[in-house]
């Protein structure tokens, strides 16, 4: 005779490196088993959003668009012309800070090699540089770039859209309480069991040190820092978040965290909140009720959106 055991419920989870960071997931399940179902499933679309927008995947959806789409319009999937659209909405709304043709310039920095562009090729690349150049056609689906030598690069908005989609599938299914993380970006369903979700945000230079540690509630909450990819050369710091106004690392800003309850919008704001600097960035996040943001500077001030209390 055999004798089914009750399911015995736990907290199961899974972390790998993908998408140039670490990516991974916690979750209770009332059903241990199915829970380590659920991280696999979260994991495998971590990787399937990886392989569709990974640039440096040459057979990757936005690859073939950087190859082709500046000889013809291109249909693409409605994943990643939603994605795109976007992002054409927040470069709109910031002015042009928030801009995924960055690449147009960026590809040509290599923060494991140390390498960066010359001035040279920097004036060469920077006119392709500019979202209006990116042509969206609802209809057809499809894109088009209006000048050779436009690339995008959804790097700053993908990783928080990622975890906003496994947190959606999870909570399809049942799961009520999860973290799920993509580098600087965040995601959690529900509270922990009774308690708020504690994230901290890292200080800039201070090694295992905190500016503040946030609870979180089923939110969404992302960080851009100036520590996450870079090398120094001659006492200066070459950083990932490029200024598409000059095709180099933008300079005044050490940490930017933006707290919503869309990931994706979270991970597109801090990366235009960066760009612009503390004031523009606050006016930015006044435009978004919902959302928001704490600055840390050059010189280590902090500074609040209104939404929030400084520490005393």
């Amino acid at each position: 005779m055999v004798v089914a055991l009750p399911a015995q419920a736990a907290w199961v989870g899974d972390a790998i490196d993908l998408m140039g960071t670490r990516v991974s997931v916690e979750l209770w399940a009332d059903d241990e088993a199915r829970g380590r179902g659920l991280v696999a499933e979260v994991m495998r679309e971590y990787h399937r959003v990886d392989d569709a927008m990974s640039t440096y995947k040459p057979d990757s959806e936005i690859s073939r668009v950087n190859a082709h789409a500046a000889d013809a319009p291109m249909v693409i999937s409605a994943e990643l012309f939603g994605l795109v659209e976007r992002s054409l909405e927040l470069s709109a709304a910031s002015g042009g800070a928030f801009d995924i043709t960055y690449d147009s310039v960026g590809y040509l920095y290599d923060f494991r090699a140390h390498q960066r562009p010359t001035d040279a090729q920097i004036a060469e690349r920077l006119g392709a540089v500019d979202y209006r150049h990116v042509v969206l056609d609802r209809a057809e689906r499809s894109i088009f770039f209006k000048t050779a030598g436009v690339r995008i690069n959804l790097g700053g908005i993908a990783k928080g859209y990622v975890v906003e989609r496994a947190a959606a599938m999870l909570r399809e299914r049942g799961v009520q309480h999860a973290l799920l993380n993509a580098g600087g970006d965040t995601r959690v369903i529900g509270d922990r069991r009774g308690q708020p979700w504690i994230v901290g945000i890292r200080h800039p230079r201070v090694a295992d040190e905190v500016v503040t540690r946030l609870p979180l509630v089923d939110e969404a909450i992302s960080t851009s820092g100036d520590y996450e990819r870079y090398f120094e050369e001659n006492g200066r710091r070459y950083h990932h978040i490029i200024n598409p106004a000059t095709g180099r690392p933008t300079e005044g800003i050490l940490t930017v965290t933006v707290i919503g309850p869309d990931g994706t919008m979270t991970d597109g704001l801090d990366t235009a909140i960066f760009v612009l600097g503390v004031d523009k960035g606050l006016e930015l996040i006044e435009s978004y009720p919902e959302y928001e943001t704490i600055i840390v500077d050059a010189a280590g001030k902090v500074s609040y959106s209104k939404g929030l209390m400084a520490p005393n």
